[in-house]
């Protein structure tokens, strides 16, 4: 789905670069077609050189000439971003957002409540094309912008749509979760090496298995129950290992770590919903 329009990226940090790499491969926009600025000028040659995007240091500017807007800055920057280019913001330019517990309407009360704005959660595993987001459309929102903001979002993995307040629990699980599994990679490497295996070797081997059951769950589509027991044979390995993970709590662990990640979330939004001062 070519889009055809002017995208600007305010903010060209890592998950924007995953974005612009995935549209422009899968087609999405053309080179001429993608803006992005940074607060760090050497982002211009840098970006030119490996995408042929263009860039520009100043963010308003930017805003005017896009039609569809990427703010990709940091939760802390997003207030003083949002006020330098709320004069070029209307009802005619698609506004996304990717910062973390930030709500729409806290974006809609710097801008004006008549923007289009689509936030979304997505994780770092785009920077390698295997990204999963979830989006949840505006007030204001159409069905075709929502179907842009999936086209962006789809050249970098899968997208879902949720509504607004499950952006928490998407927050907790799939942005917070590759650092949880990064943290079980490197558990089960160090396992191995306990157990004799060279440390490369293990985390390799760690890696590849967690990658490997990921996509056959996600090409078979069985309940992932179903897809352990088939590696459990009675009296076996497998179901003695899995013995060790029920007592030591892994299960409930990471219920309570996507529990816990969600609540954090929570309170990060509701801090920008407070009242401003003055």
């Amino acid at each position: 789905m070519a889009l055809g329009k002017t995208i600007a990226f305010i903010g060209a940090g890592n998950m924007a670069e995953a974005l612009v790499k995935g549209l422009l491969g899968a087609g999405v926009a053309a080179p001429q077609e993608v803006l992005c600025t940074d607060r760090r000028p050497e982002r211009g040659p840098e970006l030119g050189r490996r995408y042929g995007v263009r860039f520009t240091l100043d963010n308003l500017a930017a805003v005017r000439e896009a039609a569809i807007i990427v703010l990709s800055v940091k939760p802390q920057a997003m207030e003083k971003v949002l006020a330098e280019i709320g004069p070029a913001l209307d009802a005619g330019k698609l506004v996304i957002s990717i910062a973390a517990g930030i709500p729409i309407v806290a974006i809609e009360r710097k801008v004006g409540h008549g923007v289009r704005v689509i936030r979304t959660m997505p994780n770092t595993p785009a920077l390698v094309g295997a990204g999963a987001t979830a989006l949840s459309p505006g007030e204001h929102a159409t069905e075709a912008d929502l179907a842009q903001a999936r086209a962006l979002f789809d050249a970098i993995g899968i997208t879902v749509v949720v509504d607004e307040p499950l952006l928490d629990a998407v927050t907790g699980l799939s942005g917070s979760g590759p650092a949880y599994i990064f943290l079980i990679i490197e558990a089960l490497s160090d396992g191995g090496v306990k157990c004799g295996l060279a440390r490369a070797q293990a985390q390799e081997l760690a890696a590849q298995t967690v990658f490997g059951s990921a996509k056959l769950l996600l090409e078979t589509g069985e309940h992932p129950g179903r897809l352990k027991d088939q590696v459990t044979s009675p009296g076996g390995t497998a179901i003695a290992g899995l013995h060790t993970l029920e007592a030591g709590g892994l299960r409930t662990t990471l219920m309570n770590a996507v529990e816990a990640a969600t609540s954090r979330s929570r309170e990060l939004g509701k801090k920008f919903l407070e009242p401003d001062e003055g």
